[in-house]
């Protein structure tokens, strides 16, 4: 007679074992028609699972996360049983649901086309219609692998010995004749996926992520609670094609790559400019904000990186190189020690803290090749990277301070919308838990001071202590992870870093890790893709181009150029011999905010015709008001 606990408290009480769906029709009939499926006491489980002792119950719809990933779990199933209808021989490999979709790896050799998806999409309608029920059993690990080796699927075979031994084997079927190995929990039947899914894309994958296994075919796809929630992914993927930084880059002539240096970042004329004002930028607010910007070696001894951990951690993912008299050096992933060598120069007090040291640190990580994207994965980076080093009593002042910098440099840049996520202890740790108290403690009196929508990592901290990241929502909805804020209570001590307190006595000093951007490189993509290349005026890496209507006004546009240049605005002349309007086409193209047209009247006026980015208004201004009001807005912006 189990007594069902539900998520506010009230208890149903049943004579006999129950299924999950019995709980929900108990609940209500409209709960029950809406069931995907539920939690027995923390643990999902599909309706049909029978409950026979007094359990939590928590029922799950399309409404909550949990219920739609069920819906694409169970779309991502259905997609490889429409696959193997219609390609007989096809292996299915694995299918994970991912964020926004799901993707199942394909053994063929035969490549799939865009046709095929969309005989794969009809068969899945078909598949859906008629509502297959879906059953799970339980097999026994070697009945499992000689059934599968026997029907042909050898992939399924090596999952299966790779599995724990003391993990049970499950087994879901869609229907009479279709099943998978699967820890699931599953949909009741193919009827409640709907039909708010859409096969994305066909992309190759190595067996298992090796590069030196087989190739597989990924078939990627999305998949919703309704239409309207598919059709607005649709449109922002549409967009974010627009957006994206790779094309942008190439069409405003701002950076490019070559295989020649893979993941490194080949800056022009005007990507560089963009790079070096964000520098500026955070320069001056860094250094009002009491930072001492200090540059560090990019190579260190092998030592170095054993010392502070670094080697254990990273060492597969450092480019290294052995000099002559055999000794092994690493060009740094990361600025952290480097910082501490900085720190440990000279004997510091306790009134020398908090310590605020920063770095415009060039590092390199490897990163497998398949991975690289643009500016937004890459192998070489620049990281504003940022250490305080400070008291325990100074830490939680010293992460409010952070939370606010941060937050008020992102509002600058245009991103108001930015969510805190908050991770506190692991299992393993360093440090004791007085210190972990009071470290997460500190850091969670500066989530909540923020003021924003933040959620809980449960013991998702780095090993060295709690961390704050910051998630910024762009333009279309899309969610950025850039800044961190983390408690070191490890690596000062591992590197030998102390100060000396009030009564005398050595100390090891908190460290606090900062960074705002996290990635400079990564950053300029979001930006990017944020502005959809149309950048505030102060952040655009050509503010202005003046176009003289025929080469009888070269001269003037020229010296108008050079007046507006030394008003501090950026600016460039176009001379070439092309016609009006293919010029202003051309400079749109490169979104430059302001194209400043001379002709005979502006020469007569000493003035300027402005023809905005994305306006087909026109302007005449006067060159001296139009240097006041633009450098004016130039320096309040950039400030």
């Amino acid at each position: 007679m189990p007594i069902i606990t539900l998520p506010n408290g009230n208890n149903i009480d049943f004579p006999n074992k129950v299924t999950g769906l019995e709980v929900a029709e108990k609940i209500s009939k409209s709960l029950a028609k809406q069931a995907l499926i539920m939690s027995v006491d923390g643990e999902l489980k599909d309706l049909y699972f029978e409950i026979n002792k007094d359990s939590s119950v928590k029922i799950f719809t399309s409404k909550d996360p949990e219920g739609l990933e069920v819906i694409r779990h169970d779309t991502a199933h259905i997609m490889a049983m429409a696959v193997q209808e219609l390609y007989p021989g096809t292996q299915v490999t694995i299918g994970p649901v991912i964020e926004n979709g799901f993707y199942y790896d394909f053994a063929r050799k035969e490549p799939f086309t865009t046709d095929d998806l969309k005989k794969i999409e009809n068969r899945m309608s078909e598949i859906i219609d008629k509502d297959v029920k879906t059953r799970r059993e339980v097999w026994q690990r070697e009945k499992a692998i000689s059934h599968f080796i026997k029907i042909g699927e050898k992939y399924k075979a090596e999952i299966i010995e790779s599995i724990p031994r003391n993990e049970e084997l499950s087994v879901y079927h869609h229907g009479d004749t279709w099943y998978d190995l699967c820890r699931g929990p599953h949909l009741l039947s193919s009827g409640k996926i709907g039909k708010a899914y859409k096969l994305m894309k066909v992309s190759g994958a190595y067996w298992r992520g090796d590069s030196n296994n087989e190739m597989l075919q990924r078939i990627y796809g999305t998949s919703w609670a309704n239409q309207k929630q598919l059709d607005d992914y649709l449109k922002r993927i549409e967009e974010a094609e627009k957006r994206d930084h790779r094309k942008l880059g190439k069409e405003m002539d701002l950076f490019h790559f070559r295989e020649e240096s893979p993941g490194s970042v080949f800056w022009h004329e005007k990507g560089w400019a963009l790079f070096q004002k964000l520098i500026n930028y955070m320069r001056s607010r860094q250094d009002a904000a009491g930072y001492k910007e200090v540059n560090t070696p990019e190579i260190l001894d092998r030592q170095l990186w054993e010392k502070s951990g670094h080697w254990e951690k990273y060492g597969e993912n450092m480019y290294t190189s052995e000099t002559p008299d055999e000794k092994v050096f690493a060009i740094k992933p990361m600025n952290c020690p480097g910082h501490i060598q900085v720190f440990n120069q000279g004997l510091k007090s306790y009134r020398d803290l908090p310590l605020r040291i920063a770095e415009f640190g060039k590092v390199h990580r490897y990163e497998p090749s398949g991975a690289l994207h643009g500016l937004l994965r890459v192998r070489a980076f620049t990281q504003d990277d940022a250490h305080i080093f400070c008291s325990e009593d100074q830490i939680t002042s010293e992460c409010l301070e952070v939370t606010n910098l941060i937050l008020d440099i992102y509002k600058d840049l245009g991103f108001e919308n930015v969510i805190l996520k908050y991770a506190d202890r692991p299992e393993v740790r360093v440090g004791g838990d007085e210190i972990w108290d009071k470290a997460e403690a500190s850091l969670l009196e500066a989530v909540k001071a923020s003021k924003l929508e933040y959620s809980i990592n449960k013991g998702e901290g780095a090993f060295y202590g709690p961390k704050i990241e910051f998630v910024l929502r762009d333009a279309i909805g899309r969610d950025w992870q850039c800044g961190t804020l983390q408690v070191d209570l490890n690596l000062p001590g591992r590197l030998d870093a102390s100060y000396i307190d009030k009564d005398g006595t050595k100390k090891t000093p908190v460290m606090l890790h900062r960074a705002l951007f996290g990635s400079l490189e990564r950053f300029v993509g979001i930006l990017i893709e944020n502005y959809a290349g149309k950048f505030p005026f102060w952040l655009s890496p050509l503010q202005t181009m003046v176009i003289p209507i025929s080469e009888e006004f070269n001269d003037y546009a020229v010296e108008v150029s050079k007046k507006i240049k030394n008003a501090g605005i950026s600016s460039a002349v176009d001379l070439k011999n092309n016609n009006l309007n293919y010029k202003i086409r051309d400079h749109s193209l490169e979104k430059i905010p302001l194209l400043l047209i001379c002709g005979k009247k502006e020469v007569d006026s000493n003035s300027v015709t402005i023809r905005r980015l994305d306006s087909n208004k026109q302007e005449n201004m006067g060159i001296d008001k139009f240097l006041k009001t633009f450098s004016a807005f130039n320096k309040a912006s950039s400030n």
